[in-house]
């Protein structure tokens, strides 16, 4: 006997929005809904499965029996199907059992089901997102924290293996005891955000979070959608922003995901030359269809409004827009132009970008992982651009890495591996990231990819971060490297925090909270980050001693950091030429004692108005070994800027 009663969310327009790709809070209204009917309290469920010939909810209250429940198809021919089951309560476990045009059942999880079961199982759970914030202060001035124009030092982070259970290491931390722990680190740490590796619900855990099956449910691993609520609210009371992984890219073939999901290729696309992905063995969105369309964008809102993220940060925008991706001639087709770009997909990022700021504003921001040259990917949509935020500079991180991994005597061959970026680090705003994916699959640590002995080792790893927190644009750093952890990163496991006892890597943890401390502080080296104003090399061609020096500047004149990398094994004396009337003082040395370092102090040992490579005045320093020094320009009345014209 079906004892499911009529009842819709739906307005005829919420319908016509849904079909024509422009609805983007479906999750106010697909999945399962507190709701009345007739004075009696039930569940409102409702699901899109337009290829089903009949579809029930199945769950723990009726011994998952898929023929007492049956839902009802709209009208509409939208392919909605959707009822009102009384006297169900939340915690309740469902499915829905999806009949196909063959006469299959499929046993299908929800897809807007905003909790799930942690099983083999996973089933959804009846749930709320209702939480009783207390970031009001965070909320209304986050746009000043998130804007281009501040500081923007990210700590990535997987909550599966940042900390461990102490007593028990094979189990997870909740999400509220991970916040007792990280919140006070990364406000120590002087980080200005986080960013979660996915926390949607995902099956498999070595795929990291990457493979998402529930994409509106909070991984249950870690607790309850109001636990991880919880943390963010944490994070920002303490006034540190937090970026979410969000995956558009694909989702896994488990049979209770969104594969197949009607028994027709629903929610991919049909053709394996788009709707397959041969690297990840997963599954590709139809970005060509509407209804995936509002489903996708509705989720990027549901976890900024929701979970009141400031970011997300969008996995795999490479696959996402090249049709050749991965794939050999002859496994792809060609657009209707004979390019290789996605067409459906760049509309589909274009229309994501433009939803999301126009609903947020610059309050919010939106990342790319996207590792080619594809143009104005930053840039404006009505522009011509595809419209994020930011993107993550790859090509810097590699030729960086390149670079350090070289020893001493070749540098001067690779020399401008670390000048490059300055070609085209205005051409997008740019991330720079050393993120998770440089420290697994046998790629070693950080720490270890450094050249030299033990002390060399470390020397370099500090020159790196002074290297990287000066140069424009914003940063990421993946847990464990901020204090050198030694092995590759392991998501079974925590991280190695009792190196910390050495004082090497004691020195190292230091040195990166100043670096932020600096970076937050000065404006020079935050205020034009993305802005051919905030930058200028003083020496880029030194191979021979393998120095490189360079300027930052912020809106105000007197504003001025200088950086000089001394990215050699040896004290030297260096001349510099300096602008005239500028005065300098060492504000940073990596070389510290503090560090770890030798305790080399830089010391200015003479200034003499006679013309260097340009400039009228010149500057003798002593450089420490394998440094990286920080030296701000002093302000006073008497400041004057004098610049030679010359050709670099």
């Amino acid at each position: 006997m079906n004892s499911v009663k009529t009842y819709t969310l739906f307005t005829d327009h919420d319908v016509y929005l849904f079909k024509e790709g422009r609805h983007y809070k479906l999750y106010s209204k697909f999945g399962a809904h507190s709701a009345e009917k007739d004075g009696v309290k039930g569940i409102y469920f409702s699901v899109w499965a337009p290829n089903a010939k009949k579809v029930s909810v199945i769950g723990d209250f009726n011994n998952w029996n898929h023929k007492d429940h049956i839902l009802y198809p709209r009208w509409d021919e939208s392919g909605i199907w959707e009822g009102f089951i009384e006297d169900l309560t939340w915690g309740t476990l469902y499915k829905y059992a999806v009949e196909t045009p063959r006469g299959e059942i499929l046993e299908k999880s929800d897809p807007y089901a905003v909790s799930w079961e942690q099983n083999k199982q996973a089933a959804s759970l009846v749930s709320t997102t209702w939480y009783e914030w207390n970031d009001i202060g965070w909320m209304e001035s986050r746009w000043k924290k998130n804007s281009l124009e501040a500081p923007l030092s990210v700590y990535e982070i997987h909550l599966g293996s940042w900390l461990r259970n102490e007593k028990d290491p094979d189990r997870f931390l909740n999400y509220r005891d991970i916040a007792e722990k990280l919140v006070p680190y990364v406000k120590k740490m002087e980080f200005t955000h986080v960013e979660l590796m996915p926390v949607m619900e995902y099956p498999y855990d070595p795929s990291w979070g990457y493979q998402i099956t529930g994409f509106y449910a909070a991984t249950s691993r870690f607790g309850s959608p109001q636990d991880l609520m919880y943390l963010i609210d944490e994070l920002h009371k303490n006034g540190i922003g937090v970026i979410l992984d969000w995956v558009p890219s694909h989702f896994p073939g488990d049979a209770n995901g969104l594969h197949r999901f009607d028994g027709s290729y629903l929610y991919e696309h049909e053709d394996p030359r788009k709707g397959f992905h041969p690297d990840w063995k997963s599954y590709i969105f139809n970005y060509g269809r509407n209804e995936v369309k509002s489903f996708l964008i509705s989720n990027a809102m549901f976890w900024l409004d929701r979970y009141h993220a400031d970011g997300l940060r969008v996995d795999a925008v490479t696959s996402m827009l090249h049709l050749d991706y991965s794939r050999n001639k002859g496994e792809w087709e060609p657009n209707i132009y004979g390019g290789n770009v996605n067409l459906e997909a760049k509309a589909f990022l274009q229309e994501f970008n433009t939803a999301v700021y126009k609903e947020f504003g610059n309050s919010i921001m939106t990342i790319a992982e996207e590792s080619s040259d594809f143009p104005l990917l930053t840039k404006p949509v009505h522009d011509g651009g595809v419209g994020f935020g930011m993107k993550w500079m790859m090509g810097w991180m590699h030729d960086t890495l390149d670079y350090f991994k070289e020893d001493f005597p070749n540098r001067k061959f690779h020399h401008h591996k670390l000048t490059f970026a300055s070609m085209y680090m205005y051409n997008e705003n740019y991330m720079m990231p050393l993120s998770h994916d440089e420290v697994v699959h046998g790629k070693a640590s950080l720490i270890y990819k450094m050249k030299g002995d033990e002390w060399q080792q470390f020397a370099n790893l500090r020159t790196l971060y002074v290297y990287m927190y000066t140069h424009p644009g914003a940063k990421l750093l993946f847990m464990g490297d901020e204090f050198g952890q030694t092995s590759e990163w392991d998501f079974t496991r925590s991280l190695d925090w009792h190196l910390l006892k050495y004082p090497v890597h004691k020195g190292l943890q230091e040195l990166v909270r100043e670096l932020n401390h600096l970076y937050k502080t000065e404006p020079a080296f935050y205020e034009n980050q993305f802005d051919k104003s905030g930058f200028e090399w003083v020496e880029a061609d030194d191979m021979e001693n393998s120095v490189y020096v360079y300027l930052r500047k912020g809106k105000r004149r007197d504003d001025v950091g200088m950086v000089i990398l001394n990215l050699a094994p040896k004290v030297m004396e260096y001349t510099i030429g300096i602008q005239t009337g500028s005065r300098w003082e060492v504000v940073l040395n990596s070389d510290d004692e503090k560090y770890s370092g030798s305790g080399v102090k830089p010391e200015i040992l003479d200034e003499k108005y006679e013309e260097w490579k340009g400039y009228q005045k010149l500057m003798i320093i002593k450089l420490p070994p394998l440094a990286g020094v920080v030296l701000k320009q002093k302000k006073d009345k008497k400041y004057q800027l004098h610049r030679i014209k010359h050709k670099r």
